[in-house]
């Protein structure tokens, strides 16, 4: 049975293999500009008391975050836990202008606020101006969905739990923020900011809605870490938010990422915000991107090509190993235990 497994094997990964690059790109199971993330753990929320600040003198966001209506807010990224996720994807860039724009002509949706202000209006830039329902519509008409809180800091933060995208001490260079330029900037802008998983403006640019409902004290509340989704209920709050618009009352959605306009203090991959589902606040900072699961066939795929490269090596045979490993890497480029093992078959080849 074992010996059957590992021809069947063998005859899917050679079939993989001969498929050239370009092909492999076209893959249904890959779609396009969407980033794989495989399953497993990942922390989530940070364990603190007080700000991060990295000035000498407290922001304005930290000045008015130790005011009395902020009092939960303030601990809302508490307590670090962990999660365990399913594999999904999720968009490698923020929706554009370009693409809500198709959706728009598509479906006659209402065009979002700031739709004709030439500042947000390019076509490569976030679209801005859009509240939850109208994420949610587009998502849904790209056969997506909004990621979950959970899904998009794993995104964020990447397998080490780093405190920004890009690791974890700030750094003003790699991130959209606090009005350094005029206006949003393009989707694809800022490389060097990226995620380990390769996701640009995780930080920065505009927040991002996600779907679950916003609870302050939801962390400490967690049902379950698998696959987790959100309170099962909203939470009545009054106000869009600790430091802008508090007329604004009922049930709030979370918004993540901070924005061009926003402070330091909301660049931080664990900076929690919220804003009702109908209201648009932040409008000028405020956009989104689209995640949806990931087919199990990617998973076995990969499993499959790992274990022919365990059988390659065990024969001694490392250029074969390298061959039925590239297919696995084609589709997790960023899977940990498979550039481990990438590094060890190189390392082989190098005995004499």
């Amino acid at each position: 049975m074992h010996t059957a497994r590992i021809i069947v094997i063998a005859a899917l990964a050679t079939a993989f293999i001969t498929v050239n690059p370009a092909a492999r790109a076209e893959d249904p199971l890959l779609p396009k500009d969407m980033v794989y993330i495989g399953q497993g753990g990942s922390v989530m929320g940070l364990d603190r008391e007080e700000p991060v600040n990295t000035s000498k003198k407290p922001t304005l966001y930290e000045q008015r975050m130790k005011t009395p209506w902020s009092a939960e807010a303030l601990n809302d990224e508490s307590p670090a836990h962990m999660v365990f996720l399913d594999p999904y994807f999720i968009d490698k860039y923020e929706v554009s202008n370009k693409d809500y724009g198709e959706f728009i002509k598509a479906k006659s949706h209402p065009a979002p606020a700031y739709w004709d202000d030439p500042r947000l209006n390019k076509s490569q830039l976030p679209v801005v101006g859009v509240n939850w329902e109208d994420a949610r519509a587009f998502c849904d008409y790209r056969g997506k969905r909004l990621p979950t809180e959970a899904e998009w800091e794993k995104a964020a933060r990447g397998p080490d739990g780093n405190l920004y995208p890009w690791g974890n001490a700030f750094d003003p260079t790699k991130v959209n923020y606090g009005k350094k330029h005029d206006a949003t900037m393009p989707v694809d802008s800022y490389p060097e900011g990226a995620s380990y998983y390769g996701l640009h403006h995780m930080s920065g640019n505009v927040f991002e809605w996600v779907s679950d409902w916003y609870d302050p004290r939801y962390y400490g509340r967690l049902e379950t870490s698998l696959n987790p989704s959100g309170p099962a209920r909203p939470l009545w709050m009054g106000g869009t938010g600790t430091y802008v618009d508090r007329l604004t009352v009922g049930e709030k959605r979370v918004i993540r990422g901070g924005s061009w306009i926003a402070p330091e203090g909301t660049a931080r991959a664990t900076h929690r915000f919220w804003n009702h589902p109908l209201n648009n606040s932040y409008g000028v900072g405020l956009g989104f991107r689209c995640a949806k699961a990931a087919p199990p066939e990617i998973d076995q795929r990969i499993k499959d090509a790992a274990i022919l490269t365990y059988v390659e090596m065990g024969r001694e045979r490392f250029a074969e190993a390298q061959q039925t490993l590239a297919p696995a890497l084609a589709l997790d480029p960023k899977n940990r235990e498979l550039l481990d093992l990438r590094q060890l078959i190189e390392q082989s080849m190098k005995r004499p």
